[in-house]
């Protein structure tokens, strides 16, 4: 029995709507039955909190780190109606716009000055300055996810929306992202000019799958897209630039619903969660760590094998634990028919940059000065600060490292005394190279796993 993935509290397990990054993962906030709060991502610290009354909201999208915010009502009572999108001036602590549709807002997406409202069939975009102006609407599929994804870097183009066949993708491209205001004091170098902007672009539709659509995932820069289906067992990275497939990855072989998909900053990795409560992380460059492959890939391009024996599989994962392992003391075993029930599954996953000197990593571990990291929220309150697992170089084994195989090793050589042995004790030597073989795969399981690095709580409004 593992007791330290349980918790006992002498207060109810917190009730989490809604928990969205920022697109910088600077920040995120939470939508609770109380209202909403938002928090800095690393070091977890809540930055403010409103407490909201008359109703419970469904998502509180921030405007990258800005006082403004995106509000949308749901639950089993709304705060406001579903068909509003609501602009709140968190410095002004009020609501200054609000922008209302004949039928329910089923997604949004945001970057400086700009807001995407998707709904059943259609997209539509908007300019947010000091006024909020229509820029224009674009047809979809049935999309009842609501699915669209902004690129946000500065100077950046692209809006990602699903097309009008079902797996099918529209690349838009809007005005350029304006760059964020300066930090401190001016640069002493005048600012580099935005690179020229393409007058057409080459592609506009990508036949991602022959299934409904879950995701769509794009980096800041939009250079890449990633996509998942019904299935929820792949996830394909297409270059929009070309519009051409340039990674397959697998999640899994059993069907699952994949919540979605982040890139790291730089594009060289990516991680995937689903309702699995897994999180799968992937590599998309050829050095550092490899995607796991089948043994027999080596042989896809002289034996007509299987799609499936070619795939690249997760190099690291970190399973979350069961959010039902939180023990409430104070819990009764009665809930009122009409009471909000959580998605006890459900979480949502961010990259941040940290410092190693400040990760609080094990003594004698040899990192880059920053490393990447990542962060999971859990909708049951839980707050997990993940490191990836570090792998060397590979090198020749030697003889002592086939005596003890240490995680990521090779696999070991059999013993002499299995070659010697009598007939009598065949079987049991047997069995042993089974138990070997057993151990050595747990050890390789467990060098894939990532390390948690930090656990806290959040969503109480009463402090930790």
């Amino acid at each position: 029995m593992n007791f330290a993935r349980h918790s006992i509290s002498s207060t109810n397990p917190v009730h989490i709507f809604d928990a969205r990054f920022d697109p910088d993962c600077e920040i995120f906030t939470a939508a609770t039955p109380a209202g909403f709060a938002v928090y800095r991502a690393w070091p977890l610290k809540l930055i403010r909190k409103r407490e909201l009354t008359g109703g419970t909201l469904a998502a509180a999208v921030p405007l990258h780190t800005s006082n403004l915010l995106f509000l949308l009502g749901g639950g089993r009572s709304p705060l406001y109606p579903p068909n509003k999108v609501i602009l709140w001036d968190d410095a002004l602590g009020c609501e200054v716009a609000e922008l209302e549709f004949r039928e329910r807002v089923r997604g949004i997406a945001c970057r400086r000055g700009w807001l995407a409202v998707s709904l059943r069939r259609r997209v539509v975009v908007f300019e947010v300055g000091e006024r909020v102006t229509r820029y224009g609407e674009w047809d979809t599929c049935d999309n009842p996810r609501g699915l669209l994804a902004m690129a946000t870097r500065a100077h950046s183009t692209l809006l990602a929306i699903a097309g009008r066949q079902m797996g099918h993708v529209q690349l838009v491209h809007l005005p350029p992202c304006p760059p964020p205001a300066p930090r401190g004091p001016p640069p002493s170098q005048p600012p580099k000019k935005p690179p020229m902007s393409p007058s057409k672009h080459p592609v506009s539709i990508i036949a991602a799958h022959t299934t409904a659509l879950t995701t769509l995932s794009l980096p800041p820069s939009g250079r890449l897209l990633a996509t998942t289906s019904s299935r929820g067992t792949l996830v394909r990275i297409w270059d929009v630039h070309t519009g051409k497939l340039i990674r397959e990855l697998r999640r899994g072989t059993d069907k699952a619903e994949i919540y979605g998909v982040a890139f790291r900053p730089d594009e060289k990795e990516l991680c995937v969660w689903s309702d699995k409560g897994t999180v799968h992380v992937f590599t998309l460059v050829v050095s550092g760590a490899s995607n796991r492959q089948s043994t027999l890939s080596p042989l896809a391009p002289f034996l007509p094998l299987p799609k499936y024996f070619g795939s690249e599989w997760s190099y690291a994962q970190y399973r979350i634990p069961a959010q039902s392992s939180h023990i409430s003391i104070s819990s009764t075993s009665t809930k009122s028919p009409t009471a909000d029930v959580r998605d006890e599954e459900r979480c949502t996953v961010g990259w941040i940059e940290v410092s190693t000197a400040d990760a609080m990593l094990p003594q004698g571990t040899s990192l880059q000065p920053t490393e990447y990291q990542l962060i999971a929220l859990t909708y049951a309150g839980g707050w997990y600060r993940l490191s990836l697992p570090s792998f060397g170089t590979p090198t020749a084994p030697s003889p002592a490292a086939n005596m003890g195989a240490s995680p990521g090793s090779p696999p070991k050589a059999p013993s002499m005394h299995q070659y010697h042995a009598r007939a009598s004790s065949v079987s049991s030597s047997t069995m042993g190279g089974k138990t070997d073989k057993g151990k050595e795969k747990e050890r390789e399981k467990e060098s894939r796993d990532c390390v948690l690095q930090e656990f806290r709580r959040f969503g109480r409004w009463d402090g930790w």
